[in-house]
């Protein structure tokens, strides 16, 4: 059964046992803007224990708030029971639910164009708070007071951000200023909640625009100060002709291709994120440089990912990224051994990927990425490279002790086979009885 199908036979269902069911929340308006939605929430007069009756799976997740999930149709839906809600004490959580009706059900909800109410049976809108016409507008507007919803929930002005820019709506002015005068109060939410929206507002193709949004919000300079420092960040315009750092990510994040890898973004937003701080002027050209910004860009991309709670793998993929993302210009130079340990790293494709978006932010010169290009394709036909051609056992073998030694011929031996000098196993043995003779010691 697909998704749609089965979240209408919940209704259809509740409603059948006497109770007001309807779909609710991102899913009507996704629905109604001809999107499809990727979940669809339930609202119902039915309380918990009367879901709970109706439906053979369910999990209590939040049952104390009148939430139940509901398993149907190989299918996860959050079926929750009309509520009010009061006294936000921690900027996050309510210290009072109520149990309600629709009306009051929609009026506690954050944005109008999220308080849309949909009966999928009767195929009826229901809409107490406006969000209709926003819709039809394109303006993301609080229901209410801004300041009551934003002061009931701090991230929901981090989320007012992320879906302006994810549907390419304009923030009402009102929602806008409040936003701005109460920035200071996200420093109170958990990183974990912080990242989660930041790595949905940084998607494509709406990243350019939430960078932006997030800028001029206020928000920017507390969830990310170290990308805000980019905006005054000037670069020389014979390389760098948009200008600014920030302008230079702006460019890039526009031409983030729709099946971006997850963690592009984020190596867009921190390859550059020491040229602040590294930045310095030539006296005599007048030239700006940014000497090893590569090099503390890695460990400051660490500690920001780390800051975010980001797990171990991506942040230490994202940091080596950026670690390595100024050798794309040396590549046309490079020996034959130096490339392929260059195209032999794991974090490689993700490399290939942001220097493209790095020249297309620029320069807009593409011939050292084409040649890497090439230069992938055509190691790709030579599947016998990528294994060494001898390991440590095998030296062991020939009598090469365990120990720093054995590790500098490994080193060597590798070169040596990636030069294409060495390309058998036994080429290999005979040039390290070699080096052994001509040591004269096996511990060479």
């Amino acid at each position: 059964m697909n998704l749609k199908a089965a979240a209408t036979g919940i209704a259809r269902r509740l409603q059948t046992a006497g109770f007001a069911a309807y779909w609710v929340g991102g899913s009507v308006r996704d629905f109604l803007l001809g999107r499809e939605p990727h979940d669809y929430d339930i609202a119902t007069s039915a309380k918990p224990e009367q879901i709970e009756a109706l439906f053979a799976r369910t999990i209590p997740v939040g049952r104390k708030f009148g939430v139940i999930v509901v398993l149907e149709g190989g299918h996860e839906f959050q079926v929750a029971t009309f509520r009010a809600e009061g006294d936000y004490q921690d900027g996050r959580r309510p210290e009072r639910v109520e149990f309600s009706n629709a009306q009051a059900d929609a009026s506690r909800r954050d944005f109008t164009v999220n308080g849309l109410f949909y009966d999928p049976v009767a195929d009826q809108l229901h809409d107490w708070v406006g969000g209709a016409a926003d819709l039809k507008a394109k303006v993301l507007r609080t229901i209410g007071s801004p300041e009551e919803r934003f002061a009931e929930d701090h991230l929901r002005m981090l989320r007012a951000v992320r879906l302006a820019a994810q549907l390419d709506f304009q923030i009402e002015p009102t929602t806008m200023a409040a936003v701005q005068a109460m920035a200071p109060k996200i420093r109170g939410i958990s990183a974990e909640r912080i990242r989660e929206e930041l790595v949905k507002l940084f998607r494509p193709p709406h990243a350019a625009r939430g960078l932006d949004l997030l800028r001029d919000s206020g928000l920017l300079a507390l969830v990310l100060p170290e990308i805000a420092a980019m905006i005054t960040c000037e670069q020389s315009p014979d390389f760098h002709p948009e200008g600014s750092v920030y302008n230079h990510v702006r460019l890039m994040l526009s031409q983030l291709p729709a099946d971006a890898p997850e963690l592009l973004p984020w190596t867009v937003l921190l390859h550059d994120v020491a040229k602040p701080v590294t930045a310095s002027t030539d006296p005599v050209t007048g030239s700006i440089h940014f000497y090893g910004h590569e090099k503390l860009g890695a460990e400051m991309a660490t500690s920001l990912l780390q800051r975010l709670k980001f797990p171990r793998q991506p942040t230490e993929e994202v940091s080596a990224v950026v670690l390595h993302h100024m050798q794309f210009k040396d590549v046309t130079h490079m020996r034959k051994a130096t490339l392929r340990r260059m195209l032999l790293r794991e974090t490689f494709p993700l490399e290939l990927a942001l220097h493209r978006l790095d020249c297309l932010g620029s320069h807009r010169r593409l011939d050292h990425y084409d040649f890497m290009v090439e230069q992938a394709a055509a190691f790709a036909q030579q599947p016998e490279i990528l294994p060494p051609l001898l390991n440590g056992n095998d030296l062991q073998a020939l009598g090469i002790p365990a120990g720093p030694g054995m590790g500098r011929l490994l080193h060597e031996l590798r070169e040596h086979q990636l030069q294409d000098e060495l390309k058998t196993a036994e080429e290999a043995r005979d040039w390290v009885r070699q080096r052994v003779a001509a040591n004269n010691s096996p511990a060479v």
